[in-house]
């Protein structure tokens, strides 16, 4: 069975990550050891906080560099939250330069009447890659569990694996990066929080361990 990195950075709610894995059948170990991360056969990056804070407590910890090793190893890469929106350019949010390994920008809820920022709930996803792997044996326009201010926007839309609506504005919910080629399918990720979406997000965490589990190990 696959082993997941889950990514120690002290910005990922790590107990729930870890337990959404488990219960999906998966084998989770925390760590911000490289060599661990180098020799897991895939990598979750979770996230709760600010876009600034979080990539320079990655790169403090020389953490950049072994995600980056591991997505251009082709290891399969779920980030969940702020771990979808650090593999950005940049943010709304903050000053600092993302991973930068998705092109395109986080960016601010725009003002309406009656919107409330942060968008916290339960909201439908429109899956716009209905194939990808992280979707298998789901409900059709399935329900997660969001709590974000910011939300991603990728220069190519094809990268967008999943849209939601908050107000009058249809934002990216998911990626999955096989539509963009250059050696990124394996590179997934997540606004919601698929460890607090009851079935639907367990089932996320679920096809993930299945990806995980059909890559061979690493000698």
């Amino acid at each position: 069975m696959g082993t997941i990195a889950v990514v120690d950075y002290d910005m990922g709610n790590l107990h729930s990550a870890c337990k959404g894995i488990t219960e999906a059948g998966g084998t989770a170990i925390v760590t911000n050891v490289a060599r661990e991360i180098e020799r897991a056969d895939a990598v979750l990056l979770p996230g709760v906080g600010a876009f600034d804070p979080a990539v320079d407590h990655l790169r403090s910890r020389n953490l950049d560099r072994p995600i980056r090793e591991a997505i251009a190893a082709g290891k399969p890469f779920l980030g969940i939250c702020l771990g979808l929106q650090i593999l950005f350019d940049g943010s709304d949010e903050g000053t600092e330069p993302g991973l930068g390994i998705v092109p395109g920008r986080v960016r601010r809820f725009q003002p309406e009447p009656g919107l409330t920022v942060p968008h916290m709930g339960w909201n439908q996803l429109t899956l716009t890659q209905p194939d990808s792997a992280l979707w298998a044996d789901l409900p059709t326009d399935p329900w997660m569990y969001f709590v974000h201010s910011y939300y991603v926007d990728p220069r190519d839309r094809a990268a967008r694996a999943a849209t939601t609506t908050h107000g009058q504005q249809t934002v990216t919910a998911a990626i999955h990066c096989a539509a963009l080629g250059s050696g990124r399918k394996n590179v997934m990720a997540v606004q919601f929080h698929p460890e607090k979406s009851a079935s639907s997000g367990l089932k996320v965490l679920a096809n993930f361990v299945a990806i995980a589990n059909a890559i061979p190990a690493p000698c």
